[in-house]
């Protein structure tokens, strides 16, 4: 099974409107040490954003983050997931949604557009700071597209995604959550598929309901990944690579893209559109492969290092270093709850 992690940038935007010492808190119940807030390209496993989002909402009352003004009291989800299950199809499912939405928030609306053989969900966002708007349209998307998946038992899969803010950093996390097909800077954030799909039944119902919402926000974000996108293709090859050899050989770029049909300068150009390249996207596996065997296995650093495909243990120290701003012999053993040591 893959292992999945999430970028720090959410973990930042997740304890923002929290004051320093509750924020303290929230992490250390997460299990995120608090100085990786500070670490631009650190990631923490899915598990530990899950227990963070609810630790927030805990501490602030609120399911969004304290980023509307009224915001969504503690077990408003659930309520509004209780309200859609009754529903018999997406169209149905999606104007529920919608308008539990607009009952729990005042900034953030949706709304449902048809047009033809297309439809839109339209997000309208009248918050004033544009990096709480932009946190504000990833966590309504993330909760409505996760929720609209698994009450159809499927990936909702979406043909374009357009957002109302620049193209952030952290845009190829998009790739993932919702599709590559990414626009930026437009009027509105609005996700758009094929007004087929509205017709689709639900096919959930109270008592497969009760599961959903006892691995809730895990169960909302991870459920249905994106999983046709170029980025996500190459990285089920590179984890194939990972998981056969012994000491992983990573395949070169010329020869994935003779596997998948194509040429080198499509496949950089691709991989270009969806946010990365096949370097970040080697490091980002490496990472996450990293992070779960240090934490699931009893193999020695230079074990790990020959696994990940390093030339030595000081190649992959550094490597860990800079993905993490932590050396992998302490991050275990801050994984495992061990004193900490001094680091080298």
């Amino acid at each position: 099974m893959e292992k999945d992690t999430v970028s720090m940038y959410f973990v930042r935007a997740a304890v923002a409107k929290l004051p320093p010492p509750a924020q303290l808190q929230a992490l250390a119940a997460a299990g995120i040490p608090a100085e990786w807030l500070g670490m631009a390209h650190a990631r923490v496993p899915a598990s530990a954003f899950s227990a963070l989002w609810l630790a927030v909402g805990r501490a602030l009352d609120d399911e969004f983050f304290g980023l509307d003004r009224r915001g969504m009291k503690v077990g408003s989800y659930a309520l509004m997931c209780q309200a859609v299950i009754s529903c018999t199809t997406m169209e149905r499912a999606i104007k529920r949604i919608l308008r539990g939405f607009a009952v729990f928030l005042d900034e953030v609306a949706g709304e449902l557009v048809v047009q033809g053989p297309r439809a839109e969900l339209r997000l309208h966002n009248r918050i004033a700071d544009a990096a709480d708007r932009r946190f504000a349209d990833e966590t309504f998307l993330v909760l409505t597209h996760g929720l609209l998946c698994w009450l159809i038992g499927r990936r909702f899969v979406l043909d374009e995604v357009s957002f109302a803010h620049p193209r952030p950093e952290h845009a190829a996390e998009y790739t993932r959550m919702f599709c590559e097909h990414l626009r930026f800077e437009q009027p509105l954030t609005a996700i758009r598929f094929d007004a087929e799909l509205l017709r689709a039944p639900i096919v959930q119902n109270a008592e497969t309901l009760q599961s959903f919402l006892a691995t809730a926000p895990q169960s909302v974000f991870l459920r249905y990944k994106n999983d046709d996108s170029w980025t996500a293709r190459l990285r089920r090859r590179l984890r194939q690579a990972s998981i056969q050899a012994g000491e992983t050989h990573w395949p070169l770029l010329e020869e994935l893209a003779a596997e998948l049909g194509t040429n080198p300068t499509t496949l950089r150009r691709r991989l270009e559109a969806e946010g990365t390249s096949y370097q970040q996207l080697k490091d980002r596996l490496r990472s996450d492969l990293a992070i779960d065997r240090l934490v699931s296995s009893q193999a020695s650093i230079d074990e790990l290092a020959l696994e990940l495909g390093f030339h030595d243990a000081s190649a992959f120290h550094r490597a860990f270093r800079r993905w993490t701003g932590l050396p992998p012999g302490a991050y275990r053993r801050r994984e495992q709850g061990e004193p900490e040591r001094e680091m080298r």
